[in-house]
């Protein structure tokens, strides 16, 4: 039997090489297997170092990350970059820290309005793993790119720490992630991945922080366990986001190209918004939303994937509530179940709404607000997706 590497050099095998300039920091490859919308934050901090903290779906070689500079207003420089696995908290596993290059260089600039991926690492990163990047700007200013509702601790500190395994420079812990909005790798051939397309349910909030117990967590989780070739999950899901109109984040219309069809190895979309659309008495009716739909659909289509639409969930009891947006949801959900329009759906209207007042979420499902399910309610909608239908020929 052959001898397994320590956990501890699991992650970029020790060999010290870089990859070729070639692979640099141009267009995408491989399978996404973790990234989060970003959107405007505050502005940056010169000389500050951030450890950010992300829980990995699918395994595989070549790890990249993508560095979003989308809502910066000047190019940003990165003059260290790190990826390796987390030990705890701010700690990192000893000998897996290793230096993310771009065209095989050290030091990359990142244009206001873009994005920019690294060079593939070499070594295995095994599914489901506590993947720590770690980033430095010299020149940080102006808007900094990132998201904000993490539902996960990261640290901060000042001073270029990146290449530290300790804990101990890390005095600044954060709930966002900064710079950083997508991880990809070379996974089996014929491996894709599903990105879901969503709000602050899909973001987690009401969730657990720290266990990842977001729905698309539990839904990675049970794609590991079965036979299917969809492994990667992606989660662009924003809090307060909405399908029509700016806000919160770009709306869904407006990001779908960076957050979603831009990733690679997506197979299918997931699409579960509408709920703020409907509660922001904007005057938004069930006909606006479903054209809405449909230009994802259709877009998502042009570029040869598939779509899951998700009916909107029950929010009776949240302040914004009315009989009105009621109605609004029902009507539009009465178009995902049976217009045809997508590929499949997943009904996670019934599988949270209470059978006693279907306007309202089923109690036991409830995170507290009557419109965020808590864990038992994010499993409860993982559970519900059809995994076969996340692997479709949008053609057929």
């Amino acid at each position: 039997m052959r001898a397994k590497l320590p956990l501890a050099a699991v992650l970029l095998s020790l060999v010290a090489c870089q990859s070729a300039p070639a692979e640099a920091s141009g267009g995408p490859s491989g399978v996404v297997t973790w990234a989060a919308s970003a959107d405007r934050m505050g502005d940056g901090v010169a000389g500050r170092s951030y450890r950010l903290v992300v829980h990995t779906s699918v395994g595989g070689t070549g790890v990249r990350v993508r560095l979003s500079n989308a809502f910066g207003d000047q190019p940003i420089t990165f003059d260290s970059a790190y990826a390796g696995l987390q030990k705890q908290g701010a700690e990192l596993r000893p000998g897996t820290n290793r230096r993310l290059a771009f065209g095989g260089e050290r030091t990359v600039t990142v244009p206001a309005g873009a994005t920019m991926w690294s060079d593939p690492l070499p070594g295995k990163l095994p599914p489901a793993s506590h993947l720590v990047v770690s980033l430095h700007s010299p020149d940080a200013a102006g808007p900094a790119s990132g998201h904000w509702m993490a539902m996960q601790t990261s640290y901060a500190t000042q001073g270029d720490h990146t290449a530290d395994e300790s804990d101990t420079p890390w005095t600044i812990p954060t709930g966002s992630w900064f710079y950083l909005d997508a991880v990809s790798v070379h996974a089996p051939k014929g491996t894709g991945a599903v990105v879901a397309l969503g709000d602050s349910i899909t973001d987690g909030w009401q969730s657990t922080s720290d266990l990842n117990r977001r729905w698309p967590d539990y839904l990675a989780r049970r794609l590991r366990k079965t036979d299917t070739a969809v492994k990667g999950v992606a989660n662009e899901g924003i809090s307060g986001n909405k399908v029509l109109a700016d806000g919160a984040g770009q709306s869904a219309l407006n990001r779908l190209e960076r957050d979603v069809l831009s990733q690679p190895g997506v197979r299918t979309v997931f699409l579960f918004q509408g709920v703020n659309d409907i509660k922001a008495h904007t005057g938004v009716t069930a006909d606006d939303l479903i054209e809405g739909y449909r230009e994802i659909v259709d877009r998502a289509h042009a570029s040869g994937k598939c779509v899951v639409g998700a009916t909107v969930g029950p929010f009776k009891g949240w302040h914004e509530w009315d009989e009105a947006g009621e109605a609004v949801r029902q009507e539009v959900n009465s178009f995902i179940r049976g217009s045809g329009e997508f590929d499949a759906v997943t009904d996670f209207d019934r599988i949270l709404r209470s059978p006693y007042d279907p306007a309202r979420m089923l109690p036991a499902l409830d995170g507290g607000d009557h419109i965020h399910p808590n864990d038992k309610g994010m499993q409860a909608m993982a559970d519900a997706v059809d995994l076969t239908a996340l692997d479709c020929d949008p053609t057929g």
